[in-house]
């Protein structure tokens, strides 16, 4: 009779952590760890002990001084003797809001674009890849000194409006103006973080409107549910079209009609205009511009996606008599966006941090305040350039953080 035991258990030496596959991964990765960090340690030792040598030891004082510049485009009030941080977060806001527009036309103009080069339609689709082809195999900073020439050299001056009845929006060699909402009931402001540099206001007016628009989207949500069971129950969907209408416009007039909403157009006084909202052509030219050249690789993307949907997917909705337009708004491209979405938060990115081109106008973001005006007034390069990648990291970090959260939304769930 036999007795079987277990073999001896082998004892540790060092030469496993090279020669053993269940430690040599994590060997070369502590190895690796500690490199990056003493090169990291040396670098900013080195850069430490030559800044205290030239005098110019590292702090960011320099952020509670006085700017003493101006910011011609701004969404928050501001003067030039606000400190720098106050200034710096006025770009900031600027980045933002040519992010947030980029993103939402190149979106826009992306997706059409990009079906359209699959037209049927011979001339239409050709159209289309020329487009594609010019826009993005010219820099981008081409396009937005071009997009700037156009408008200072095309649109009239504002003395050339005198005595014209101008409309509703103007558009003139120094910016383009459009009605102002006004509210002859308004409810005021909310003031956020007393008088920092970091104060802002929130209308109150705003909040309002946006809670109207809220209640109805809700609302909306839960006929669209009863009416998804009703088809499942009964195979014929009810016409709801008019019901999600009228719950999104109802409370949205009565607010409005209860603040006395109301808009202010812009009037020429003296040599300008005044009222109303005033976009800058800097604005403007950067707007286009990053939209225009983002939207022709988006609408590559978009076009890859809806290529990598099989054929049988079109050909079985066309058999249940779905019209092509609703074939590729609910079928196609639901399906393409998990193709889509991947490279297409490359673009929302690339589009953020080209951005930084805007000195280019004269836009003044947060690299033309931050890491322009403040840098060469206080002569803080390392600073300024520091918090500035700091900023766009964490501004690129939260696209993708959202954009990811968005693709796991409409991934395929897999049993």
């Amino acid at each position: 009779m036999t007795t079987l035991t277990d073999p001896p258990k082998e004892s540790f030496r060092l030469s496993m952590l090279i020669y053993d596959t269940r430690y040599r991964s994590m060997t070369i990765q502590v190895v690796a760890m500690i490199g990056f960090m003493l090169l990291f340690f040396w670098l900013f030792n080195n850069t430490a002990k030559n800044l205290l040598e030239l005098g110019k030891e590292p702090s960011f004082s320099f952020l509670g001084e006085p700017a003493g510049y101006d910011i011609n485009q701004r969404l928050i009030d501001y003067d030039n003797q606000n400190s720098h941080f106050r200034a710096a977060f006025v770009g900031l806001l600027n980045t933002l809001l040519v992010a947030v527009l980029g993103c939402i036309t190149a979106t826009i103009l992306g997706v059409v674009i990009g079906v359209l080069r699959l037209s049927k339609n011979w001339l239409i689709s050709r159209i289309m890849t020329v487009y594609v082809e010019v826009f993005r195999n010219v820099p981008v900073l081409l396009w937005i000194v071009f997009m700037m020439a156009i408008l200072i050299e095309t649109l009239p001056a504002p003395k050339a409006f005198r005595g014209v009845d101008t409309g509703a929006i103007v558009a003139t060699n120094r910016g383009l103006y459009v009605p102002e909402p006004l509210f002859s009931n308004s409810l005021g402001n909310i003031h956020l973080f007393g008088q920092s540099s970091l104060r802002f206001d929130i209308s109150i007016d705003l909040i309002a409107v946006l809670f109207a628009l809220a209640v109805g989207f809700t609302i909306r949500h839960f006929i669209n549910k009863r009416a998804d069971r009703i088809q499942e129950a009964t195979g014929e969907r009810p016409t709801t079209w008019y019901l999600n209408l009228a719950v999104i416009l109802v409370p949205l007039v009565a607010v409005l009609l209860a603040l006395g909403f109301y808009l202010g157009y812009p009037e020429l006084k003296g040599f300008n205009f005044k009222g109303g909202i005033y976009m800058r052509n800097s604005l403007i030219a950067l707007w286009l511009a990053l939209s225009l050249y983002t939207a022709a690789f988006i609408a590559e993307n978009v076009r890859a996606g809806i290529l990598a949907i099989s054929k049988g997917q079109t050909e079985a909705a066309g058999a249940l008599g779905l019209r092509p337009n609703r074939v590729m708004s609910l079928v196609v491209l639901p399906q393409a966006l998990r193709v889509i979405i991947p490279p297409l938060i490359s673009q929302y990115l690339n589009l953020t941090k080209n951005s930084s081109l805007a000195i280019a106008v004269g836009y003044m973001d947060l690299t033309g305040t931050l890491m322009g005006i403040t840098m060469n007034q206080t002569g803080r390069e390392l600073e300024t350039v520091l918090i500035g990648m700091l900023i766009y990291l964490a501004i690129s970090l939260s696209i993708s953080l959202v954009m990811n959260w968005y693709n796991n939304s409409v991934k395929l769930v897999e049993r």
